[in-house]
């Protein structure tokens, strides 16, 4: 049986310790110490995009790391800022854009972007979360997404930011025990089901936040141990289903005892 509860429960009880763990790591370390040592130095976006080392440890941290090779575009997103509604960041549904243009404030403050807490600790501290929901991925994928919903759910407003982030669908859809192939469906359908569902302000409150997350560990990890057992041959040749519902009892248990509603 996975543990995906017990994990997030370990790395949560202390975050602190947990992140200062991640920190330590020499390869974490290193490129860390190389960013705050040279950020200071960036004084343009063409200077930015140009230090490789920089620019792909600053998309790193805030999640974009998949769109490291899209400068014009993240030359767009920096460009015009988060001044006002029209802007280009301002008017992508992923928040991550307008995060990213507002730590690095290019156009409101110049050559003074990378000055801010927000472009330098602020960003080596959102690199550490994001190397540590990786690592934690290589071993659970139940639990990088567990962490990333932690960290995301108080930004989380409307079920359209839910629907336009994959990794928050994927944790709200199993939590709420509904079939990936929903996806699918209209997305003004999908966002009324969400918000039927769920009060999306409660994500707002870290208790219920932890609550909803233990409910998506759990089902997630009911979800894993019956697709193992289902594909195990010894299980099929003596009884897959009758196996399955022995062995299921624990968790069950724990899902009738992790509740989360309106």
């Amino acid at each position: 049986m996975l543990s995906t509860i017990a994990d997030y429960t370990r790395l949560t009880k202390d975050m602190g310790k947990s992140l200062t763990q991640v920190a330590k790591q020499p390869d974490v370390s290193r490129e860390t110490d190389y960013f705050l040592s040279h950020i200071g130095n960036v004084k343009t976006i063409d200077n930015f995009l140009k230090d490789y080392r920089l620019y792909s440890y600053a998309m790193k941290a805030y999640g974009l790391s998949d769109m490291t090779y899209a400068k014009a575009f993240m030359r767009k997103v920096l460009t015009e800022g988060v001044a006002n509604k029209n802007t280009f960041a301002n008017k992508l549904t992923d928040v991550r854009y307008r995060e990213f243009a507002a730590a690095f404030n290019f156009a409101a403050l110049g050559s003074n972007a990378t000055q801010t807490t927000q472009a330098t600790t602020g960003t080596a501290t959102q690199y550490v979360r994001q190397t540590m929901e990786q690592k934690a991925g290589d071993q659970n994928e139940g639990l990088r997404l567990a962490l990333y919903f932690t960290r995301k759910a108080s930004t989380v407003t409307t079920a359209y930011q839910i629907l336009a982030d994959k990794a928050l669908t994927q944790v709200v859809q199993t939590a709420l025990g509904l079939p990936s192939t929903i996806s699918s469906a209209d997305i003004d359908a999908q966002a009324k089901m969400i918000t039927d569902k769920i009060k999306l302000t409660d994500f707002q409150d870290p208790a219920k936040v932890t609550k909803f997350v233990q409910r998506f560990a759990a089902m997630w990890d009911a979800a894993q141990a019956q697709s193992d057992n289902s594909t195990n041959p010894v299980l099929v040749l003596i009884g897959g289903a009758s196996s399955m519902a022995s062995m299921d009892t624990d968790m069950l248990s724990k899902l009738q005892s992790i509740r989360f509603g309106k």
